[in-house]
């Protein structure tokens, strides 16, 4: 049996393959027949490579619907996705080139240039391009491809798709994610969220990440549904684009910028049937707002890169609470089908109820491993099969999972990873810098920001603010922090580690 993916979400596709299934802030809408017949030509493309099978394709790319057809043709022909945040830089992105070694790249007209020169250099054999305006030589290449394909036999354990995480070290890693792994995950969330003929997916997320690409296209494609597609967040849009919505899928940060429009209201939302909210935590007021000013509680929920979903608040009336749903504010809900999870202690054995320890999960949706690293993956699974998410959290009486914090550094800022070790090797190599510390701080937009504390060298004059516009010249701007002070001296234990504990009591 053929376990691509894309055969799976193919099955969604409703009869009619005219009805609109993607209609654009812009104004253009695709049909289920477009996106058949677009990620056809596109996969023929790809076939006519001759690429050996599981080569990765890396997109680094702005959202557009032709992005999301790229993602499926590298399903169709048996490759390997790999979504890029288009804001990397080039540093960045030479080592995941470097890393995954990319068959193809695909980048904007824009960034041709250095991507290209980045690319070659590094024995990829074909960069592309692609807008967001449905332009580029990846688009003309296709053009001249039939548009029937039928789609390359894969097995489940096969790789899908490699998302790379990063560590505390600033090593990115790249979590591997099979044709089965995503297409579990897919069918059992269409089930428990409770998806419906009719319903509209309100698709306001990024693509390069679990929560955009995986997440929301996948449930909208396996149930037939219509999405409403922005090319980025935007409040006032968001909210005109509303009442021909049912379906919402965001980051807080989305929460609480629509919680500033004033004409947010219940009328506006009351043909929606569901807001979902992850990637980040919600603040507890953010989730009691949202209930006073459109009568809809946020469904939270819980997953990462390696392991996409793992827990959720209850959609549907709940019979452990006499019927009535319970979505709990502050709380990622319960583990979801399929999902084994437990709160350990270092020796992997299961802490008392309300005791914080390390959240730890087994399941289909759980990856394979770390592309290349061996020695990493075995160190991220227990002896008993477990994967150890890198989260502290506790587990109530009724099953209620809570995040309290992690046991790295991770400062996740907009629904977006920051790791302060990455922040710190490029401010440490600044001029006249000698050591730096970055902490993450609480922003009522955000979440958290990050906030950089540096060591001057004997003698140099440093000025906060050019150091933050130095590194937004080499990082990716969601990475820059929002803070820099100057410090005399940095707080350190015995073992002359920094305290970042106490820096974080500072801000």
């Amino acid at each position: 049996m053929n376990a691509n993916l894309y055969l799976t979400l193919r099955q969604g596709f409703p009869a009619n393959l005219d009805a609109i299934a993607i209609e654009t802030d812009q104004g253009l809408r695709y049909s289920w027949r477009d996106i058949e017949r677009g990620s056809a030509m596109l996969a023929n493309w790809l076939d006519s490579l001759d690429l050996p099978a599981g080569s990765r394709i890396a997109a680094h790319v702005d959202k557009s619907v032709e992005a999301m057809l790229l993602y499926l043709a590298t399903l169709r022909s048996g490759h390997v996705f790999l979504p890029l945040n288009p804001t990397y830089q080039s540093a960045e992105l030479s080592y995941f080139i470097g890393n995954a070694e990319p068959a193809v790249v695909v980048c904007t007209p824009a960034n041709f240039g250095w991507v290209s020169k980045l690319a070659f250099q590094q024995g990829t054999r074909y960069v592309v391009t692609l807008d967001d305006q449905r332009g580029g030589s990846l688009l003309e290449r296709a053009a001249h491809h039939s548009d029937q394909h039928t789609p390359m036999s894969r097995r489940p354990e096969d790789l899908a798709a490699i998302l790379y995480t990063s560590g505390t070290t600033g090593r990115s890693k790249g979590a591997m994610l099979s044709h089965a792994n995503l297409a579990s995950n897919a069918l059992m969330l269409k089930d428990y969220w409770g998806w419906v003929p009719g319903d509209v997916l309100l698709h306001t997320l990024p693509i390069f990440h679990v929560h955009g690409l995986f997440i929301a296209i996948h449930a909208a494609l396996l149930n037939g549904s219509t999405m409403l597609w922005h090319s980025k967040f935007e409040p006032q849009r968001v909210l005109a684009d509303m009442p021909r919505a049912t379906v919402f899928m965001g980051v807080p940060t989305f929460y609480t910028r629509l919680l500033a429009q004033p004409g947010l209201n219940a009328q506006l939302c009351s043909g929606m049937r569901l807001f979902i909210s992850g990637s980040a935590p919600m603040l507890v007021d953010t989730f009691s707002q949202w209930q006073v000013r459109t009568g809809h509680t946020v469904l939270e929920r819980y997953g990462m890169s390696e392991t996409l979903m793992l827990t959720s608040n209850p959609y549907a009336a709940d019979e452990r609470f006499q019927g009535q749903s319970q979505r709990v504010g502050g709380s990622v809900g319960f583990p979801l089908p399929g999902v084994t999870l437990r709160i350990a202690n270092a020796q992997g054995q299961a802490v008392a109820l309300h005791e914080v320890g390390s959240i730890q999960v087994k399941g289909p949706n759980v990856f394979g491993g770390y592309w290349r690293m061996p020695e990493k993956t075995a160190q991220e699974f227990t002896h008993d099969g477990f994967f150890i998410t890198g989260d502290m959290g506790t587990l109530d009486e009724r099953g209620y999972v809570r995040i309290v914090g992690r046991d790295k550094d991770l400062i996740i800022s907009g629904g977006l990873n920051v790791y302060p070790a990455e922040i710190e090797d490029a401010l440490n190599q600044l001029p006249g810098v000698l050591e730096s510390a970055v902490v993450g701080m609480p922003h009522p937009d955000f979440g958290e920001v990050g906030c950089a504390f540096v060591l001057a060298k004997p003698g140099a004059l440093l000025e906060p603010a050019a150091l933050l516009l130095a590194l937004k010249g080499q990082l990716a701007g969601f990475k820059v922090p929002k803070v820099c002070k100057l410090l005399d001296e940095l707080p350190r234990n015995a073992m002359g580690k920094v305290q970042k504990n106490v820096l974080r009591q500072m801000v």
